[in-house]
């Protein structure tokens, strides 16, 4: 009878260390499993390194945030970085790497658009979905159907918003002699092409329209030229180390139009930091912007304010943070890291990001996303549409300050 009691109170005394045991766990570690890894490569070093860094920043932060709320999928997720320095190839042979010596989870990656439209390729080889910038319409139009742009950098949307405000001058307003200077590459053709049907609907002469090959390591000559046009709009269609040659150009030159419109370095905190005031009043566009009333949005400019001492978190911050929750949702929607299931979900659901919502067309595209940027007082300010504007847009740009 003795021994009966003592074998019932060591089975009870068992339970109970274990049921103690149990309740002293993390709640994030019980069923934590392996980690879900998500794998790929950015520009972290090179001429994109500076977009790249952000983009790096914004997805890490995104994945902190899930991280601290158990996971996803109940699971611990961690990235697969490589840096790709800026190379198109190298950021296809990370891709490749990623995927079958790594055995990632999840694929992510790919900018500037030259590289995103390579690593499509790889994703589609390979059937994984690939959440990206895309960079122009022609990297969707491949007939690829596991990749998609949430929210999408495109060549043809990306001055579309300024043109829109453009058409809303009088007539007598607008330039009326256009220099026109491209990046020889995919995405800068797709900026040149929307330049081409924009330029003819709104009757401005495209008096220079010239291609140049990265980097741009000096901008004298192109500047001597549309002065000597009598050029009062310049479209500097590049990157960010194009953009701050040209600029610096212009001002060495006392070159001074209506307006200079520039790829996409202006949206970037280094445009500033290089630049200082000359940077100002320059035009560009996005399909993300900080202060919108997208839910996230506020929580994002209050962790960049107090950790980079920065206003309002860098539009690149907010790309990859936004196309992180786009993977998210379609894991979640999916309830599986089973690629076709993720994929499926993605092309019938809507998805809800710091970008606002999105549902996506045959080629993985939301509807044309067309903001206007101008930068004012060292801030990247949205000035069109008119019921999201943040400033006044100010035209004709000022004299250059001495």
């Amino acid at each position: 009878m003795k021994g009966k009691r003592m074998k019932g109170f060591s089975l009870f005394m068992t339970v109970t260390v274990l049921c103690g045991l149990l309740l002293t766990v993390p709640a994030a570690a019980i069923g934590a499993g392996k980690p879900i890894v998500i794998g790929g490569s950015l520009p972290l070093t090179g001429e994109f390194a500076e977009t790249g860094l952000w983009i790096e920043r914004g997805m890490r932060y995104w994945a902190e945030e899930v991280n601290a709320k158990g996971g996803l999928l109940g699971r611990h997720v961690e990235f697969k970085i490589y840096d790709d320095q800026s190379n198109v190839g190298k950021a296809v042979t990370f891709a490749e790497k990623a995927i079958t010596v790594d055995k990632v989870d999840l694929l992510f990656g790919g900018y500037p658009g030259t590289a995103a439209r390579a690593v499509m390729a790889v994703a589609e080889k390979h059937k994984m979905v690939y959440v990206s910038m895309g960079g122009h319409m022609k990297s969707f139009q491949q007939g690829y159907t596991y990749s998609f742009g949430a929210p999408p950098l495109m060549g043809e949307w990306w001055y579309e918003g300024f043109f829109q405000w453009l058409n809303t001058l009088p007539a007598n307003q607008r330039p009326k002699r256009a220099a026109v200077y491209t990046i020889n590459n995919p995405v800068g053709l797709s900026l040149q092409d929307s330049i081409n049907r924009w330029t003819k609907y709104l009757k401005i002469d495209v008096v220079i329209n010239e291609k140049y090959n990265s980097p741009l390591t000096d901008a004298t000559s192109l500047i001597v030229k549309a002065k000597q046009m009598n050029c009062d709009i310049l479209f500097s269609n590049g990157f960010f180390p194009d953009g701050v040659t040209t600029i610096k150009a212009a001002k060495a030159l006392d070159y001074h139009p209506k307006a200079i419109v520039q790829g996409i370095g202006s949206v970037v905190p280094a445009w500033v930091k290089e630049l200082g005031a000359d940077g100002d009043y320059v035009f560009s566009g996005t399909s993300l912007y900080n202060k919108l009333n997208y839910q996230g949005n506020d929580k994002l400019n209050a962790y960049v304010k107090k950790k980079y001492k920065l206003p309002a978190y860098p539009l690149y911050f907010g790309f990859g943070y936004a196309w992180m929750q786009t993977l998210q949702q379609g894991v979640t929607g999916a309830k599986s890291l089973d690629q076709t299931k993720i994929r499926d979900w993605l092309k019938t659901h809507q998805v809800n990001t710091i970008a606002g919502p999105m549902t996506f067309d045959k080629y993985g595209l939301p509807a044309p996303i067309n903001f206007a940027t101008q930068i004012i007082n060292g801030k990247v300010e949205l000035i069109f549409p008119k019921n999201v504007r943040t400033k006044e847009p100010v035209y004709p740009k000022p004299a250059w300050k001495k």
